[in-house]
């Protein structure tokens, strides 16, 4: 058969959808791309806002117009979280949540789906570790699922479950795996990657020291952790291993502690701005991301002004800013007072503006510096790029010997690949 995916939301998502491609490819199907004609079509879902779930219905329509006659299977968060909604959708064929996602190669036979029976998605979930294929130079790599933490806001915890992962052993198979592959990068991900391990007595760092020793991996990046999982130990192993590099991305969420409070994050702004010096007292190159909401219930001019002054006293290099909307079910609809979708838009907007401030004094800062960068095989005009261990992307004339390689590289506005 010939089989598109399309794939909406986390990294997480990426890593899974790219697992089942392989696995499918390997079963003798052919992987065309989404915009082209296929006998089955993937479409693996979000769920994390009202935006999302809009998308993925555009997704599946797309499907259906490429294609009539094709089977459309939908995968992932929003089934887990509405199966009946998304099974209503004209032209889907059958529907899984995270809990049986995993399964599907197995149900797809030479013809087509071989059981299209839906069930209701479970609570209970496996932890199926996946990793991204496609990229020799880098590759996403699943080693956590599910959340404890429930914040007011989010309706993940519903969708993808409690935490789990497998244990150290079975992680470091497959990270020799995708070490075998050619990756030479490899980004570690989940949902709440800092309770990695918890159910067998294991922990993040215990991990992270034995990747550390994988040949062949050249680089590691630790993809989002919660601040208050983040240890001085963890920070100290980081600034002196052989291949964890200097980048962070450490989720605030708001900087407000009235907001912190009312959205259950199990943090506040001392906490996060301690995290945040620390690793810069260790890494002084590092360069740090943060996830920001805007509009959240409560944050309202007074607060919001809380917020920008925190955020600007930072030493963070580039924020992920998201407009918050209303998720159905989710505890956020019965707390605080709402913020109109205008002033959520505005403080979007003048977040952004912040963050290009941020970004833009972060790239000075990096100036005349040599830094390494891992070179990436897609042309650009005669051109390739790459990212410093520090998260710059860089560019230099094309050179099919360095792709896949690292480089020390002199940081100057002439190799710095413009946002």
């Amino acid at each position: 058969m010939t089989i598109a995916a399309h794939t909406l939301g986390c990294k997480l998502n990426y890593a899974e959808t790219s697992d089942l491609l392989r696995r499918l490819a390997a079963a003798g199907h052919t992987i065309v791309p989404f915009d082209q004609v296929a006998d089955l079509y993937i479409v693996n879902t979000c769920t994390v806002t009202a935006v999302a779930e809009k998308k993925c219905r555009n997704a599946i329509h797309q499907a259906v117009a490429n294609n009539p006659h094709a089977q459309v299977v939908v995968i992932g968060c929003f089934v887990q979280n509405d199966a009946r909604a998304v099974a209503s959708i004209p032209g889907v064929t059958m529907v899984l949540g995270n809990d049986r996602k995993h399964l599907l190669p197995g149900m797809i036979g030479p013809n087509g789906l071989e059981d299209i029976a839906t069930e209701a998605p479970s609570s209970d979930m496996p932890f199926s570790p996946a990793y991204s294929s496609g990229d020799r130079t880098r590759t996403f790599f699943k080693i956590q699922d599910g959340c404890d933490y429930f914040c007011t806001y989010c309706a993940i915890p519903y969708a993808r479950g409690r935490s789990r992962s497998a244990t150290i052993e079975e992680t470091l198979c497959m990270a020799r795996r995708i070490a075998d592959s050619g990756a030479r990068e490899v980004v570690l991900t989940g949902v709440n990657t800092g309770t990695f391990g918890q159910q067998h007595g294991e922990t993040l760092i215990g991990l992270l020291r034995r990747l550390d020793g994988i040949e062949g991996v050249l680089r590691y990046r630790i993809s989002s952790i919660e601040p208050n999982l983040i240890t001085d130990e963890m920070v100290d192993f980081v600034a002196s291993s052989r291949a964890f590099l200097p980048h962070f991305h450490i989720p605030l969420q708001a900087g407000s502690d009235k907001v912190l409070a009312m959205m259950h994050r199990r943090y506040d702004t001392a906490l996060y701005r301690r995290k945040l010096e620390y690793i810069k007292h260790r890494m002084p190159d590092a360069c740090i991301a943060a996830d920001v909401m805007a509009g959240f219930n409560g944050e309202d001019e007074q607060e919001f002004a809380k917020v920008l002054d925190f955020i600007g006293s930072l030493p963070i290099s580039y924020l992920h800013v998201f407009t918050y909307s209303d998720r159905p079910g989710t505890a956020a609809q019965r707390l605080g007072e709402r913020i109109p979708v205008q002033v959520r838009h505005e403080h979007t907007r003048r977040l952004l503006e912040l963050s290009a401030r941020k970004h833009s004094d972060f790239i000075a800062s990096q100036m005349g510096r040599r830094r390494p960068v891992l070179w990436e095989s897609s042309h650009h005009n005669g051109s390739m790029q790459g990212w410093t261990d520090n998260y710059i992307r860089v560019s230099a004339p094309y050179d099919a010997a360095c792709v896949n390689t690292v480089e020390d590289v002199t940081l100057t506005p002439e190799v710095i690949v413009a946002d």
